[in-house]
């Protein structure tokens, strides 16, 4: 993504003695895989000034020097009594530690785990000042300001928080209800048109936690809101009743799969957590239920109970002094005494030096007779956009072996007259092809058509489980090279590829803005997305073309003719 502007912060008065500031960034800030749609972020704070102070999720380090600015604009900073964390990650420790050394007498109010976090990460030599949030707790800010706590933890947020406002009726909601978008707008005027980011969102963040997604809206859905107010995005007032029911109805459809795997992890730097995410990511795409295990927060019989009702599992440890986590030793435990030797099973970690952990739950689970099902997954330090595509491909491809195991069928009754009928729709053979940084991607098409004149504009129907679908966004950029009948790059891009593999080896290409031309195609179009929508087991994308060429001008079109509807 280009970027157009300069990170800032933008000041809102959004209700009494209230304001958001909200840090915003053009560009992408880290590469985790909500992350991938490329249209920026803010990171959304909020102060409440009745006659004592607080100060709601500040951002991240990226953020600390001009977000003080502002933020001495509206308040002297030695007038701030409380610093409410929705959650607390390593990002956020750099402007914490800023605001302390201007006023040490900052109470933090946090979760029990938010705690543990905060301590290890501040490794301060003066005690803080911390107030635990149980659930029920209150505190009056005064001028009516009455904030009630609301312990919401997921395996991925273990210390999540929300805090309501009485007065303004403001449900902060951190994680919740986010979107990683950048712009001008404040709240979600258009609501509708936002959808396609909330989506992507939940499906990136909340799909593989639905229970507990649950529980957190069971418990938010007492309180009366005004309007909620994410860390991410713009704030929800006129589209929330609708999106609070799409979440819903999301996890609903999650709980509804078939086939569930039961991912277990801990994580030392996030680092883990990251990769756990993108495998998780891979998997709900592909139609299986991911049931996400935090291991250092989970009791015994939830792990047992996740292995139960599984058809495989993953685990995933970071390496701490050459050791596995004492959490990770207690959960593969109870996983070899519960799940039966047929299960498909997968093993991952990050690791600073070593990255025995791996090995040590590969060894133990080989020993155990239990087949892996991908070669493990060692990642050292932060993971790259190239490794996290790995891991999403490949929680892809091991969500397809279990749908293959269980025989799972997503098409209609092989040899009806309709699915033969069907059949003979035919389309042009053509490579969809995707460049974003150090990732190159690419799949056969033979579901795409002509779909305006002006704007010229084609359809294209992708698979959700198509490792290309998560760059085929709103205002995405790609290349639909159309291929000439007779010649080989059908062939080569008919073959299944492996999690990672270069798509375009002994292949000529020439790289545009968005995807790549194959320059013994027919003809090429250079398109972008301009809209989506959600069809059964597809995407259909709308793409408007904006440059193309002939390349053969005596060439013919290479026709695909099916005899049935059962497969492409």
């Amino acid at each position: 993504m280009t970027k157009t502007k300069p990170r800032d912060v933008q000041a809102i008065y959004i209700a009494a003695e209230t304001f958001a500031l909200r840090s915003r960034s053009w560009n992408r800030l880290r590469f985790e895989i909500e992350y991938a749609l490329e249209k920026g972020t803010t990171a959304n704070s909020f102060l409440i000034q009745g006659a004592l102070s607080a100060l709601i999720d500040p951002p991240g380090g990226t953020f600390t020097e001009i977000y003080l600015n502002e933020l001495r604009k509206r308040i002297n900073i030695l007038d701030i009594s409380y610093v409410i964390l929705g959650h607390v990650n390593q990002n956020r420790i750099e402007t914490l530690k800023e605001l302390l050394e201007i006023n040490s007498r900052i109470t933090f109010i946090c979760t029990n785990a938010g705690a543990i976090a905060l301590r290890q990460s501040l490794e301060s030599d003066r005690e803080l000042k911390i107030q635990v949030v149980r659930g029920e707790e209150t505190l009056d800010l005064g001028k009516d300001h009455i904030l009630k706590f609301i312990p919401t933890s997921t395996p991925r947020y273990p210390d999540e928080l929300c805090t309501y406002d009485s007065k303004t009726k403001i449900l902060y909601t951190d994680k919740f209800f986010g979107a990683h978008i950048c712009g001008d707008q404040v709240f979600d005027e258009g609501w509708s048109q936002l959808l396609g980011d909330r989506r992507y969102y939940f499906d990136s963040t909340m799909a593989n936690q639905v229970r507990q997604v649950e529980a957190a809206l069971d418990k938010i859905g007492d309180f009366p809101a005004a309007f909620y107010a994410p860390g991410h995005g713009p704030m929800l007032r006129y589209g929330l009743h609708e999106l609070v029911n799409l979440y819903r109805q999301w996890c609903e459809n999650q709980k509804q799969q078939s086939i569930s795997v039961a991912l277990l992890f801990a994580s030392a730097y996030g680092n883990t957590t990251t990769i756990a995410n993108a495998l998780a990511r891979g998997i709900t795409k592909a139609g299986v239920a991911v049931e996400l295990i935090n291991c250092e927060n989970a009791e015994p019989e939830e792990i047992k109970n996740a292995i139960e009702k599984s058809s495989g599992f993953l685990i995933g440890s970071p390496t701490l002094a050459g050791h596995l986590p004492t959490q990770v030793q207690t959960a593969l435990g109870i996983v070899l005494s519960t799940a039966t030797k047929s299960y498909q099973a997968g093993v991952f970690g990050s690791y600073g030096w070593s990255g025995e952990a791996v090995d040590i739950i590969s060894g133990k689970l080989k020993d155990a007779g239990y087949t892996l099902a991908f070669e493990p997954i060692r990642i050292k330090f932060t993971p790259t956009e190239a490794t996290l595509q790995i891991c999403e491909e490949t929680g892809t491809d091991f969500a397809q072996m279990l749908k293959s195991a269980k025989k799972v069928r997503t098409t209609l009754n092989p040899g009806s007259t309709v699915e033969q009928a069907v059949g003979r729709i035919v389309g042009s053979l053509c490579v969809l092809t995707v460049k974003r940084g150090e990732v190159s991607t690419a799949m056969l098409a033979s579901w795409v058509s002509q779909a305006t004149f002006n704007p010229p504009g084609l359809t294209i129907a992708v698979a959700k489980d198509r490792a290309i679908e998560s760059y085929l966004y709103e205002g995405d950029r790609f290349v639909i090279n159309i291929l000439e009948q007779g010649k080989q790059l059908r062939k080569h891009f008919m073959k299944k590829f492996a999690p990672g593999e270069d798509r375009f080896i002994n292949i000529q290409v020439e790289p545009t803005e968005g995807g790549l031309i194959l320059n013994d195609g027919l003809a090429y179009l250079e398109c972008r997305v301009s809209q989506r929508m959600e069809c059964g087991d597809h995407w259909i994308v709308y793409a408007i073309v904006e440059n193309g060429k002939l390349l053969q001008s005596n060439g013919l079109t290479a026709i695909h003719h099916r005899k049935t509807a059962s497969n492409y």
